[in-house]
């Protein structure tokens, strides 16, 4: 028994060893790029890596969220507008961290996109609906997490996508959980082909946060919105109670 214990100390012992040489030092100088940081976990993750020591370049949608996270963060964190469904902000946004990182190149991509997209029955939607979520939660972050490779490859850094896990589930129609599994796939297929240049690629699955739980009453009103659109004949299909229950 006695035997069994030391053993077990002593793997402990060497795991934390090996863990704490794969700590990251020397934060100073070393720049984060984090997408969705108006509210919620990518807002925390900014304030947080900002604390830690990191060079911050944090992507809000609106210019309230980013006076709003300047005002509670260091003078080293750099905010820059983004719309992830428009690929003349994108180029604007990989200039500016470009110009941040100052030839250092990229240590840290963390791509995180939350919000309440159009949900119903899938004959409910049409193809603008899907392109609404899609254009934005997938396409956009592919599309600028491309753009920023080389800056990535040269500071052989890593690439982060957080995806709520709840979006894994595909209970109800829409681009929501399209969106998420595109990301799963596009994150494998990435982690192989970037392990030749030393980057790494992970996926954090994660659950909703108290910031950004789905309100209901939102989700109601889309649906009320999609059936007040909906031919007589699919409406006559579901029948008036279906809404209701």
């Amino acid at each position: 028994l006695h035997i069994a214990i030391l053993a077990s100390i002593l793997s402990l012992i060497i795991y934390w060893t090996i863990r704490d040489r794969h700590r990251v030092r020397n934060l100073n100088g070393k720049h984060v790029f984090i997408t969705g940081c108006d509210t919620g976990l990518g807002n925390s993750l900014a304030k947080w890596l900002d604390k830690k020591g990191f060079c911050v370049i944090a992507a809000c949608a609106t210019e309230k969220g980013s006076q709003e996270l300047q005002s509670c963060s260091s003078l080293s964190l750099k905010t820059v507008n983004l719309n992830l469904a428009d690929s003349n902000s994108i180029a604007r946004a990989v200039v500016f961290v470009t110009e941040q990182t100052a030839g250092k190149g990229l240590f840290g991509l963390v791509s995180n996109t939350e919000g309440t997209a159009p949900v119903g029955p899938t004959d409910w939607l049409r193809i603008e609906d899907f392109h609404s979520v899609l254009d934005v939660s997938l396409l956009g972050l592919i599309e600028i997490t491309l753009k920023l490779l080389p800056l990535l490859k040269k500071a052989e850094g890593r690439v982060v996508n957080l995806i709520n896990a709840q979006g894994l589930m595909a209970f109800v129609g829409g681009g929501y959980s399209l969106s998420k599994w595109g990301m799963e796939a596009f994150s494998d297929t990435l982690r192989i082909e970037m392990q030749h240049f030393g980057v790494k690629v992970s996926i954090v699955e994660h659950g909703f946060f108290k910031a950004e739980e789905v309100n209901s009453d939102i989700i109601e009103k889309y649906l009320f919105k999609l059936w007040n659109r909906l031919t007589p004949e699919i409406r006559n299909s579901y029948g008036e109670k279906y809404l209701v229950e």
